[in-house]
């Protein structure tokens, strides 16, 4: 639903490896961002529409076999049940302060604006809150899985270009980034322990746009090498570099800096300091060589040795 670095990153390091050949590329990339597109959609959809048509209040029934029962939530005064703007209202802050508004608020309001989409077609509420929990939980644990195989290729190839035999070993690489992943997550962060993921979490949005530039310069340089029109690449990449790239320098200067008053963040200054020189980098590479390689084509790869047996089973990567 977005333009994501983290997507071409999956398409190029996961869903390639799952194809039968190449021509279905075409079909199941076009038909992924199709699928994407229809999911944002709904998310929008579930998250202001549906939150309007009622909020509901899940309140202790002992008598109830799960031991809890979600009841309409009546409007003060008129006694009927909170809807539209009202429950808008209700739901979401009034007072502009977002920052406030927590991942669990917002999961909620997914989650029960879904249900009540869902309650349109006759599904009671409750089973719909457990199809959308159902649905989130999955697609967190599809997202976990695919960013634990990523982090494994990135380790395997830093193996391979150190030359270090046991990071190049996906077992080994695959533990390495699971370890990592886990002591960052159980270090002690903004909300206490199990929290340390939150402390990087705030450069994810301008990384993963820039991460998404990046992969439309390396599409920009196919077609140029290519002679082929490049501006419908171009364009969109630029956006896609400039803007969050001075979102990223305005937070490290205005929000992280050490020199701030309460001596700001080091952690994001350093990390996002490094994103950007990374990004300047990469971009005086581009520039160097853009006038040189126009007609030139990439080096050809040695042929790949088929594998056999049932790692090589559908073309997946194992």
């Amino acid at each position: 639903g977005a333009c994501s670095g983290f997507h071409s990153m999956v398409s190029s390091g996961t869903s390639s490896k799952q194809l039968a050949c190449e021509p279905h590329a075409q079909f199941v990339g076009y038909g992924a961002m199709l699928m994407e597109g229809v999911l944002a959609v709904l998310v929008i959809v579930a998250c202001t529409a549906g939150v309007a048509m009622g909020k509901f209040d899940r309140q202790i029934d002992l008598e109830h076999p799960a031991g809890y029962a979600y009841v309409a939530h009546l409007e003060e005064g008129t006694g009927d049940q909170l809807t539209g703007g009202a429950a808008w209202r209700a739901r979401y802050p009034t007072d502009g302060k977002w920052a406030d508004f927590t991942l669990a608020q917002q999961v909620r309001s997914f989650v029960e604006g879904g249900a009540n989409l869902l309650s349109s077609i006759r599904i009671p509420l409750k089973m719909g809150i457990g199809i959308m929990a159902v649905l989130l939980a999955c697609f967190a644990a599809t997202t976990l899985d695919t960013a634990t195989r990523l982090a494994r290729y990135v380790v395997q190839e830093l193996g391979a270009e150190l030359k270090i035999p046991a990071l190049s070993n996906r077992y080994f690489a695959t533990l390495l980034v699971v370890l990592v992943s886990g002591a960052l997550a159980m270090y002690p962060g903004p909300n206490g322990p199990g929290s340390g993921g939150l402390i990087l979490w705030p450069l994810f949005g301008a990384t993963n746009q820039l991460l998404a530039g990046l992969a439309f310069l390396v599409i920009a340089f196919f077609l140029w090498r290519r002679g082929r029109p490049v501006w419908m690449v171009v364009i969109p990449g630029m956006f896609m570099l400039l803007i969050p790239g001075w979102g990223m320098l305005h937070a490290i200067l205005l929000m992280w800096a050490p020199w701030l008053e309460g001596g700001g963040k080091p952690v994001l200054f350093v990390m996002g300091s490094l994103i950007v020189f990374l990004q300047i980098w990469m971009l005086t590479e581009a520039v160097i060589l853009w006038p040189r390689v126009r007609g030139r084509l990439e080096e050809i790869l040695p042929p790949i040795a088929p594998r056999t047996g049932p790692e090589a089973e559908g073309g997946r990567a194992c």
